[in-house]
């Protein structure tokens, strides 16, 4: 068996800023599976400039006249909201999980006693930051998206360098279109990284649907991170390329079934098959009446089912013996 993926619902900045909205997120994110549910950790003032423009999909999803500043600064969680929720989190029986935009939000998620922390793909040149995660020593996941194998590589030395080995460090490659097309997501680059840095992979999918991630597992991802709202239309920069509850729960079901489907590797009949053999496979039969005293031959000797007699793969063998006996068509020819 597989060792089973870990599935992160991201539920980013889908709450809007209203915290029961965050509650029922942690709730759709349980009752479908997920094992890690993921918020967003930061300070608007201390994440960007107020005139810092919004992304291309940002502009499509939100109100245009609304800066990217004061939309994230009405999508920031409080102190008291982390609280709530990873309490909300432990009574659902779902790992709390956020990403830390800065190093303040850092300390603040450590303080909360963070078992991991994650990089989001805009903070990977961001050294200063990327020390501070290292630092901690705790697992650490890191997004990819818009990096070079160059620039992963300079991250990954830094985080090395803090303190955080990189068998604590899962890389998850990513595309950052919100939705991504599919012609962009180049699947294979996951297993790139993975043979390039010898670290453990996974994905985080921005594409529609769900069959992307399923891909990505059947690839070796070990992770696997994709965003989750309670409703599509809803007001924000997020929801469009997320999956509804339903669509997520069946997303994380076939996950599992392909764990088990991919199995150990090794080539052997299961024992759901092992009955089969003698059905499906052929014997060695009369191919009409041969008496005793005459010789097998590609004229009276014919494969056929069942498989509970002497192989065909004895033919050899078996062409020029004598039959002992008499056969009636399609009788098993003994050993």
């Amino acid at each position: 068996m597989t060792e089973q993926t870990i599935i992160i619902a991201e539920a980013g900045v889908n709450h809007n800023g209203d915290l029961e909205l965050a509650r029922q997120l942690v709730d759709a994110a349980a009752e479908a599976g997920a094992d890690l549910v993921k918020f967003q950790t930061f300070s608007a003032e201390r994440l960007l400039t107020q005139s810092a423009p919004k992304a291309d999909y940002q502009t499509r999803t939100t109100e245009q006249s609304e800066s990217q500043f004061a939309m994230l600064r009405r999508l920031e969680l409080t102190h008291e909201m982390h609280e709530v929720l990873m309490a909300h989190c432990r009574n659902r029986g779902i790992g709390f999980f956020s990403t830390g935009f800065d190093i303040q939000s850092l300390d603040y998620l450590a303080s909360l006693g963070a078992e991991r922390f994650k990089v989001p793909s805009g903070e990977i040149t961001n050294l200063p930051y990327l020390r501070h995660i290292g630092g901690f020593g705790k697992p650490v996941i890191l997004s990819t998206g818009m990096a070079t194998l160059g620039e992963i590589e300079d991250a990954l030395a830094a985080l090395e360098a803090a303190g955080t080995p990189r068998t604590r460090i899962t890389m998850l490659h990513c595309n950052t279109e919100y939705p991504t097309p599919m012609v962009d997501v180049n699947l294979r680059a996951m297993n790139s990284i993975r043979d390039a840095f010898g670290v453990a992979v996974g994905y985080s999918d921005h594409t529609p649907g769900v069959e992307v991630p399923i891909a990505a597992v059947a690839l070796g991802a070990t992770v696997i991170e994709k965003h989750l709202t309670l409703d599509r239309n809803l007001p924000g920069p997020d929801h469009k390329a997320s999956l509804e509850p339903d669509e997520f729960a069946a997303m994380v079901q076939a996950i599992r079934n392909i764990e088990q489907a991919l199995g150990d590797g090794i080539k052997r009949p299961s024992p759901s098959e092992i009955g089969n053999r003698p059905i499906a496979r052929k014997s060695l039969v009369a191919a009409g009446p041969i008496r005793a005293g005459e010789t097998f031959t590609p004229e009276n000797v014919t494969a056929k089912r069942p498989g509970t007699g002497i192989t065909p793969m004895r033919w050899d063998e078996v062409m020029g013996r004598v039959a002992t006996r008499d056969y009636a068509a399609d009788e098993l020819i003994e050993p």
